[in-house]
């Protein structure tokens, strides 16, 4: 980070939530009497052309039997003719009644193609997702999936597609297993799959060669001195040097461990009393630079007024990802930035959020190659920053929502290191000499090698983790 005028600007993906997988079954005609145990598949679809970015079956799962179902036991699966014989596919969990962290989705290859069906898309649940009492059903599963490389995709010729049914109705082009057996549906012609012969096993989406290896931190420390804070990867910052106004220091012993919500969460504070000799910043970041394309992740704090004494300071609160510039406008030079700016600052007069993708610049004279995006307003309170990397482009989101693409001419060469600093562009915004300090907080911060993952699949994993009670893993490799 350094003290510059800054740019920026967005883009889109999708979401996450994968679905679990069964059994054996027997197919059975789609409107079979309801038995001791047995389901009917409601379908949709909101994606309803020929072609499409994504398909987006929808459905829901009614208990027709008599008995109470366990939804782990359940598995749904849609046929699809793939777009090309390499094609890969993402799934994703949108939304779902039943939340989708206890939705999985999985694909599989039939061992029988035909015309219309190659290969499937296999929805399950977790445990968490409970049980059904006779003559309930699931509410909304909002699914849907997309070929990796984000080309289009050809629907029209899939099986299980209806491109016109747009409201709910019962749906036998797909499959519903119980307990091993089928229950609903008719499968592609030779694709029974209750047959003990079919070699075909589904095969998780979401971790493809080479790739998946997870950095996640839930900022569980007792203090910036804790040995683990060391151990996990992080050094918190005590060298001099920019950014920030000349003759600050940055102080480690402001970098502290909270609770809030429940959770552990990192607090930096940064004050002054309106001199250089009396303003101390606070940065962590990781020791190693070994992480590049991928999808980055942070739940932060940002606040528009100091925690004590007078408002106004021209603030910064940062979450971001950097390697060192080697000379000026070196072009292996890479930076991720979501920058916070409470009270302006850079010519700004007020609240601006900027994302900005870094190419390189020259820091003496001032001259920069990047791209940014920007919104003007209040941003006080916690938000969710996801910004995915990946062959095509650098894809900032906040909350969920999409908040700037910015282009390939930007992607990183090398490795960088992932950082928090807050820090002070300097002391025009509040000439006084009362003491003042600022805290920004951070709740987690996820990396995922060489995946793209929608913010929906940011909060799963996330969920997925703070659920099985692991609070810090670093699978990620050395550089």
């Amino acid at each position: 980070m350094r003290n510059r005028p800054t740019a920026g600007r967005a883009r889109l993906a999708l979401a996450l939530s994968v679905l679990l997988g069964g059994g054996a079954l027997t197919a059975l005609p789609a409107q079979a009497a309801p038995a001791a145990d047995g389901l009917t598949v409601q379908y949709r679809t909101s994606a309803g052309g020929a072609t499409a970015d994504q398909t987006e079956p929808w459905f829901k799962v009614r208990n027709t039997g008599s008995s109470t179902v366990r939804l782990s036991q359940v598995k749904i699966r849609y046929y699809f003719k793939a777009d090309s014989p390499n094609a890969s596919y993402r799934f994703a969990c949108s939304w779902a009644v039943r939340g989708c962290a206890a939705v999985t989705g999985t694909f599989g290859i039939l061992s029988s193609p035909t015309a219309t069906a190659d290969r499937y898309l296999e929805i399950g649940f977790t445990a968490a997702a409970g049980t059904l009492a006779p003559g309930a059903d699931t509410g909304d599963l909002q699914l849907r999936f997309y070929q990796s490389n984000w080309q289009p995709l050809r629907q029209s010729d899939d099986y299980s597609f209806g491109g016109g049914q747009t409201s709910y109705a019962t749906w036998d082009k797909v499959t519903a297993q119980l307990a091993g057996a089928t229950v609903w549906g008719t499968a592609p012609e030779g694709n029974d799959p209750t047959d003990p012969t079919d070699p075909t096993d589904p095969t998780d989406p979401t971790d493809p060669p080479g790739g998946g290896q997870t950095l996640f931190d839930d900022f569980d420390y007792s203090s910036h001195t804790d040995p683990a804070v060391a151990a996990h990867g992080w050094s918190v910052r005590s060298n001099p040097g920019g950014p920030g106004v000349p003759g600050a220091t940055w102080d480690p012993s402001k970098v502290t461990f909270v609770s809030a919500g429940g959770n552990s969460v990192m607090n930096l504070e940064t004050s002054t009393a309106g001199t250089g000799a009396s303003t101390t910043q606070t940065e962590i970041l990781t020791k190693s630079a070994k992480f590049k394309d991928g999808t980055y992740a942070a739940r932060v704090k940002f606040a528009d007024t100091p925690r004590s004494g007078p408002d106004g300071d021209h603030l910064v609160q940062t979450f971001f990802t950097i390697n060192d510039l080697k000379a000026p406008m070196a072009d292996d030079y890479a930076e991720y930035d979501f920058e916070y700016l409470p009270n302006g600052g850079w010519g700004e007069p007020s609240n601006i959020l900027y994302t900005t993708s870094w190419e390189t610049y020259d820091p003496d004279p001032w001259q920069a190659v990047n791209q940014h995006s920007e919104q003007r307003s209040s941003y006080a309170g916690w938000h969710d920053l996801v910004v995915t990397i990946d062959a095509g482009a650098i894809t900032y989101y906040v909350d969920g929502q999409p908040f700037g693409t910015h282009d390939a001419q930007y992607l990183p060469e090398r490795p960088m290191s992932i950082n928090f600093n807050q820090w002070l562009i300097d002391l025009n915004g509040q000439t006084s000499t009362t003491p003042r300090a600022y805290d920004q907080q951070v709740d987690y911060v996820l990396h995922v090698k060489d995946q793209v993952l929608t913010p929906a699949e940011v909060a799963a994993k996330v969920a997925g983790y703070r659920a099985a009670g692991t609070g810090f893993v670093d699978e990620v490799p050395a550089a």
